[in-house]
């Protein structure tokens, strides 16, 4: 045999070779498929993968990863909508499956994200692990980390789902700082820590959005927010002091003058829009029925106390 046919021959083995690899891959997850098909006519409540080590199919994979993910990718959407909304489904597999698939493919977006959204969900509709997926969301930070929509994903865990305020508010403005984010980032960063009572941060993200957005309704709603942040630290600034006037005196004060002259307060008792704070039933501070300021959050005068 010549040499040039030899070359031909052996060219030809690592073309077959190489058209070989996707063909094989394709055949072992529809094993897999198959596998989980006959594993649920056993118990419907475990769907069992074969391989659960995502380092080692990457290491199969041949460079193929990408396409591997993908195909896991939609084992998971499937093994998803089969379970959700049903009664008693459980959901053991899914996060091995989404483990794998964000193991092979780092770069697979819509994996994390909706991924998040599939272990976040209660029953019935999902397993209610917003932790796992909290970890995931991270996990895609790390391998993506200019991608801001994650921190969006992960501000929204947070703040919806485990009602850790500060840490959602956290990732919104962490997220904001990418030249690429929108700019309702920073907005939702005080918004939800508003909802955490967490004042201070609030007021500082809106003074921060204040001094740089160029859109001028944002800065509209950027000056009242901070007017109306500053009107509730003053009443809780208030709300201290009639605290004090009760134990102080065994009872709450029912006016402003009366905590001037037990000296618990001092200076001018305005708000932000120059209207003075008036004393509410049961010693609780209120803003004047004149006054133009909206307390628009969850810090009123009935959440005072």
């Amino acid at each position: 045999m010549s040499r040039r046919t030899q070359n031909k021959s052996h060219i030809r083995a690592m073309l077959l070779a190489l058209l070989a690899v996707p063909v094989l891959l394709v055949l072992c997850a529809a094993l897999q498929v198959r596998i989980d098909a006959e594993t649920r006519l056993l118990d419907p409540d475990k769907g069992e993968l074969l391989l659960r080590s995502g380092w080692l199919l990457k290491k199969l994979s041949l460079g193929y990863e990408p396409l591997v993910a993908d195909i896991y990718w939609t084992r998971v959407v499937q093994y998803y909508g089969r379970r959700a909304r049903k009664p008693g489904a459980t959901y053991e597999s899914l996060w091995p499956l989404l483990d794998i698939t964000t193991t092979l493919d780092p770069r697979l977006l819509i994996a994390y994200r909706f991924g998040a959204v599939f272990l976040s969900e209660r029953p019935p509709v999902g397993p209610g692990r917003a932790d796992l997926a909290v970890d995931l969301v991270k996990r895609g930070i790390a391998e993506n980390p200019d991608e801001w929509r994650l921190y969006q994903d992960l501000g929204f865990l947070y703040s919806i789902h485990l009602k850790d305020y500060q840490k959602g508010a956290a990732a919104y403005l962490e997220g904001s700082k990418n030249p690429n984010a929108q700019v309702w980032m920073k907005v939702m960063a005080a918004r939800v820590a508003e909802t955490g009572n967490s004042l201070e941060t609030s007021r500082m993200i809106w003074t921060e959005i204040y001094a740089t957005t160029k859109d001028e309704l944002i800065r509209r709603r950027a000056k009242q927010h901070i007017q109306s942040l500053d009107a509730a630290l003053g009443l809780q600034r208030l709300n201290e002091s009639s605290e004090d006037y009760w134990r102080k005196f065994g009872r709450f004060p029912t006016s402003m003058q009366e905590l001037r002259d037990a000296r618990l307060v001092g200076g001018t008792l305005q708000d932000p829009a120059g209207f003075p704070y008036v004393m509410g039933p049961n010693g609780v501070p209120q803003l004047d029925p004149q006054s133009t300021i909206v307390l628009d959050l969850d810090q009123g005068p009935d959440k005072l106390r």
